[in-house]
């Protein structure tokens, strides 16, 4: 009889810990996205910003404008940020929400790019993906579409452009 409360106990003590390392988990990331959120807050970065989505500190929208000089110039997207308990030291889940034309995004705007994947680094923040991706609109990987239509049609910019600016008035309707 001993010997099962014993094994109780030390069950419980297990149950008790992984209690208290998910909590610390979750203060820990929850602080990092705080602190995160201040500094795009007071960064001098144009064309990006994010904010958590309601008090969901774990789930974030973040905006893009298409760089000056590109064929994404005067075009806006969302972005859905999602954080999980091991946060930072695995990448969030990154989609675009705003259909987005262009060849290393999927039509379920799932984004190809490294840095989301196996090029991860806890050194990386929401600034820096949101950078990332919006470099990516001007410079895409070619070599690894998930958009084989928009891979091929990239060398021509002005059908590209045309193609790009009647999608995204077609799905978004001017605004996104």
């Amino acid at each position: 009889m001993e010997a099962s409360n014993s094994y109780v106990s030390a069950s419980n003590a297990k149950s008790n810990n992984s209690a208290v390392s998910s909590s610390n988990d979750t203060h820990s990331v929850t602080k990092r996205l705080q602190s995160e959120l201040m500094s795009l807050m007071m960064s001098a970065n144009t064309g990006i910003s994010a904010f958590p989505e309601g008090d969901n500190l774990l789930q974030w929208i973040g905006t893009i404008e298409g760089p000056a000089g590109t064929v994404y110039e005067g075009l806006t997207y969302k972005l859905s940020f999602k954080f999980s308990s091991s946060y930072p030291y695995s990448a969030p889940t990154v989609k675009f929400e705003t259909p987005c034309f262009h060849p290393n995004v999927d039509s379920n705007g799932n984004i190809c790019l490294d840095i989301l994947k196996e090029k991860w680094s806890a050194v990386y923040n929401v600034g820096t993906v949101l950078l990332s991706i919006q470099s990516l609109l001007s410079e895409p990987n070619n070599d690894s579409p998930l958009n084989g239509y928009a891979a091929a049609l990239w060398e021509n910019q002005v059908e590209y452009k045309k193609v790009l600016h009647s999608k995204f008035q077609k799905d978004v309707g001017g605004k996104a």
